[in-house]
């Protein structure tokens, strides 16, 4: 695999997940024409990727994907005690997954209800890797999360980004789900990287909600028919009850304070 192969993949969901999309354009630097640039404009909503590259660019790889990797165990560990009996979850994240697994291994009792998250279904992914662990799963179409919630403990999504406001920008849905849980008295825990932390929007930027393809949703579909396809889309800080990362589990507002003050050298623009 080269360079041109990885962009594609990633620009095809091929390679999905903020965590696998970052850890690859990474290493995806020590191929011959590889572009910082190019690895950017792939997924707009993205920072965990932009984070990771500036790092490797002005440290190295290696201290990039060490971050990775022992920010993915800390959110384990932490995640782990957050599983209950009926666990909901939306899309595909490897952070989640691998949250779940290990409770599995801890030979905690519960079940996972997963939605199929179209158009592109990443939510079979999730449900094929939990079914092949051994954990019970059930898939829901998308339209009946809210009756998958009414029989749930605890909501647990990952993240594409959080902005300095303290939203959560996931999966398509994310937010209408995290809207019900609320209003059911289910606890939203958002298990993500704090490099997930856009730091354009410390000058005032909005997160860019990537816009895909309306064939995704519709191909052929009749030319006067317009079709929207928003990839993401926000999850604000009132209906998620904290943020697992690898600083700690905080409420939204108080993960951004811990950032700022951790992270005083990523906020440097040299």
């Amino acid at each position: 695999m080269n360079f041109k192969d990885i962009c594609k993949k990633i620009k095809e969901v091929k390679i999905q997940g903020a965590t696998n999309i970052a850890r690859m354009g990474v290493i995806s630097l020590s191929f011959k024409n590889a572009s910082v640039k190019k690895l950017i404009s792939l997924r707009p909503t993205e920072p965990l990727l932009r984070n990771a590259l500036r790092v490797a660019k002005k440290f190295s790889p290696k201290i990039a994907l060490d971050h990775i990797d022992s920010s993915e165990k800390k959110i384990i560990k932490k995640g782990v005690r957050k599983v209950k009996k009926v666990v909901f979850t939306h899309c595909h994240s490897s952070t989640v997954v691998n949250i779940l697994k290990e409770a599995k291994k801890k030979r905690k009792k519960f079940e996972v209800y997963v939605t199929e998250t179209r158009p592109l279904y990443q939510g079979r992914i999730t449900a094929k890797e939990l079914s092949k662990a051994g954990i019970k799963v059930t898939e829901f179409i998308d339209s009946a999360a809210r009756v998958a919630l009414e029989k749930s403990d605890v909501m647990l999504i990952g993240a594409d980004a959080i902005t300095d406001d303290g939203e959560i920008i996931n999966k398509i849905g994310s937010g209408m789900f995290a809207w019900t849980a609320k209003r059911l008295k289910v606890p939203v825990y958002v298990c993500t990287d704090s490099w997930k932390f856009d730091l354009r929007t410390l000058s005032g930027k909005e997160e860019i909600i990537e816009e895909r393809s309306s064939d995704e949703v519709w191909e052929d579909a009749p030319s006067k028919i317009l079709i929207k396809n928003p990839a993401f889309e926000v999850i604000k800080p009132e209906y998620i009850t904290a943020i697992i990362s690898d600083l700690g589990v905080f409420k939204p507002s108080t993960f951004v304070k811990r950032f700022k003050k951790k992270y005083k050298w990523l906020l440097k623009r040299n």
